[in-house]
């Protein structure tokens, strides 16, 4: 797969310097999906953003969505007609958009879509991130039909975790895009 297959979703304000997804777009030359408002981010917006760029991919795509890209990806997957594209998706510290703190600073993304995505998925998690706790990470993993990962003590898995290129991360990507998982996870869910 061509790494401009790989659409990096980042969250609230960007990725900047030293998060994983800058790290990765640098390194392997995957795509940063680029919303117009990264600061007032518009649910609409972002959702028509993502379906403009997948419906012109190539080929298929594989997403890695941090915090609200995670909450955006089960939006647009609930709406779009190009889910078909999506080989599957790394979604890396979901934002908890409906607890009433987020709700606040980020307006009109409740409620979370919780449908069952139609793309294989992986929900990394973990125990101290302050925008979701590791249950609501696994409830969401659940509702999705994605393969949860606990990730330990990494904060909200950013610049701010000290992870660099986070080769971890970059192993459950690379097992997305791996031949033949989309049929094993079928099986399982069977």
């Amino acid at each position: 797969m061509n790494p401009s297959s790989v659409l990096l979703l980042p969250g609230w304000q960007n990725s900047g310097p030293g998060h994983w997804q800058t790290e990765w777009e640098r390194l392997h030359g995957y795509q940063r999906v680029q919303q117009h408002d990264w600061m007032r981010p518009l649910r609409g917006d972002w959702t028509a953003r993502l379906e403009e760029v997948v419906a012109d991919a190539p080929g298929p795509v594989v997403l890695a969505a941090h915090s609200l890209g995670c909450i955006l990806v089960a939006w647009w997957a609930a709406h779009t007609h190009h889910a078909h594209k999506v080989r599957g998706a790394l979604l890396v510290a979901p934002g908890d958009v409906e607890r009433p703190d987020l709700a606040t600073q980020i307006r009109g993304w409740a409620p979370i879509a919780l449908q069952a995505l139609p793309f294989p998925a992986v929900l990394v998690g973990s125990h101290n991130d302050p925008y979701c706790s590791f249950e609501r990470a696994g409830a969401l993993a659940a509702d999705w039909g994605a393969r949860l990962v606990d990730g330990g003590a990494l904060g909200h898995i950013n610049a701010e975790s000290g992870l660099g290129a986070w080769p971890q991360g970059q192993a459950l990507l690379l097992q997305l895009l791996a031949p033949g998982l989309e049929q094993e996870q079928q099986k399982e869910q069977g």
